[in-house]
């Protein structure tokens, strides 16, 4: 299985560490965020990797190159500088990562999820993980539903972590250009096509210095 990782973000809540450094490669525990999932894809056997950017793009693939230093091959889809949000990314990279279920992750996460444990068919449109609500959000954004689905309304509600296996037919009948992931996910919760799971365990969304600030006190 192929895995994209989403690192085309301006990162406007992290300013300023982000006006000249894209946000992938601030750096938690003596390495950039973006290194922290090389090396665990790495270790759950992801060697083929897509990932997209957009914003200060040129740094990524300087500091990166093909990604044999971490044992994985990088395919990189360039976007504009405004970038095409997490739908229209990862739309526009449907043709590096083919015809099959891939795993994508937000870049600018951090967590001990082990992606080994993803499932590697899916029958279903999209599978998500899901986490215990943060306290930045607290109404959460999706429920799970017995056996095993994932549900817009419902309770308890969880949120979404920035990680899920996909289908390339969730994009069906989408164009090219700039639009969000959610309203997909929706439409296919919609028609019972979502299949989820909850990780209990290490999870932070880096949106803000202070949370940067706070994972690195607690990692560094």
């Amino acid at each position: 299985m192929k895995a994209m990782i989403l690192a085309a973000g301006r990162g406007e809540r992290m300013r300023p560490l982000t006006d000249h450094t894209p946000k992938p490669l601030l750096r938690v525990a003596g390495k950039p965020l973006i290194i922290h999932h090389l090396e665990a894809l790495r270790a759950a056997g992801f060697t083929d990797l897509v990932i997209n950017t957009g914003y200060l793009g040129e740094q990524l693939p300087a500091r990166l190159g093909d990604g044999r230093q971490w044992g994985v091959r990088i395919a990189w889809s360039p976007e504009p500088p405004d970038a095409l949000e997490t739908g229209g990314g990862i739309f526009n990279a449907l043709p590096l990562l083919g015809a099959e279920p891939f795993l994508v992750i937000n870049s600018d996460i951090w967590t001990d999820y082990p992606f080994a444990r993803l499932p590697t068919t899916l029958t279903k449109l999209a599978h998500l993980v899901l986490v215990d609500n943060p306290p930045h959000h607290p109404e959460g954004d999706f429920a799970l539903a017995d056996p095993g689905g994932v549900t817009e309304t419902g309770a308890p509600r969880l949120t979404f972590s920035g990680i899920s296996v996909l289908r390339p037919e969730l994009f069906g009948g989408c164009a090219t250009g700039r639009f969000p992931l959610g309203p997909l996910l929706r439409r296919a919760m919609a028609m019972g096509q979502v299949s989820g799971e909850r990780h209990a365990g290490g999870w932070r969304d880096i949106g803000t210095p202070q949370r940067l600030a706070e994972l690195e006190r607690e990692r560094g």
